[in-house]
């Protein structure tokens, strides 16, 4: 296995992910009951994510659009309560900006540094981090969103979208993610070398497996100075 250069998922792979969404979904319920409360009073956390689940449903061609979505739950909650001018736009500045407030996984951040020390690092995300918000934008060579490229994981287009942006043949790409299918099932249709980061210990669910597997960052540090 020749790896050239090393591709990351990052909600769930660098930092736990639902911790950010709680706290992003509280500041814009504290938001709306400061500044809307009669939104709020209609749209609690738990009615704004069940409406948020409607329009994903209804609006698959926004599946990989985290953030439309997001802007279209908040217009449709402000529609149903007789508000056409919905703060859309304030109200995702406030979403963002908490969703990006992430702590990253103990060892994260030193195995990141050793790895890039080593070879290029690309991440490959359908979520809205932002890696200059959060402070990583440094360590990484390119950034892939599915929004950016108007495809998400697992569709192999977006791992090839990487691939043509660095300039490097996708097998001599380990794509690295803790998502079985979204990560390493979509990252092998498309080509790349597969790993996954399965810090939970789970059981492979699926019959192809992937090409390597690591219990952290830091393995995955390891066995990149090791090539």
């Amino acid at each position: 296995m020749r790896i050239l250069a090393l591709s990351l998922d990052l909600d769930d792979t660098l930092w736990p992910v639902a911790p950010a969404l709680a706290h992003a979904e509280q500041c814009i319920d504290d938001w709306l009951r400061e500044h809307h409360p009669a939104v709020a009073s209609a749209w609690p956390i738990e009615a704004m994510r069940e409406l948020r689940a409607e329009i994903a449903a209804e609006r698959t061609d926004l599946s990989h659009d985290f953030k439309e979505q997001r802007k279209l739950t908040l217009a449709r909650a402000f529609a149903a309560c007789g508000i056409t001018e919905a703060p859309v736009d304030e109200g995702w500045k406030i979403y963002f900006a908490a969703r990006n407030r992430v702590e990253l996984y103990p060892d994260s951040l030193a195995a990141l540094e050793r790895i890039v020390a080593r070879v290029p690092v690309v991440s490959i995300s359908n979520g809205n981090a932002d890696l200059e918000t959060i402070g990583l934008g440094h360590l990484f060579k390119e950034r892939i969103s599915a929004s950016g490229v108007g495809i998400a994981k697992p569709d192999p287009g977006i791992f090839r979208a990487a691939c043509e942006r660095i300039g490097i043949p996708a097998e001599n790409i380990l794509h690295v993610g803790d998502d079985p299918e979204l990560d390493v099932l979509g990252a092998q249709r498309a080509g790349l070398r597969a790993g996954w980061l399965n810090r939970d210990g789970h059981i492979w669910p699926y019959a192809q497996k992937p090409d390597l597997e690591f219990p952290d960052m830091a393995a995955l540090a390891d066995w990149i100075e090791a090539l």
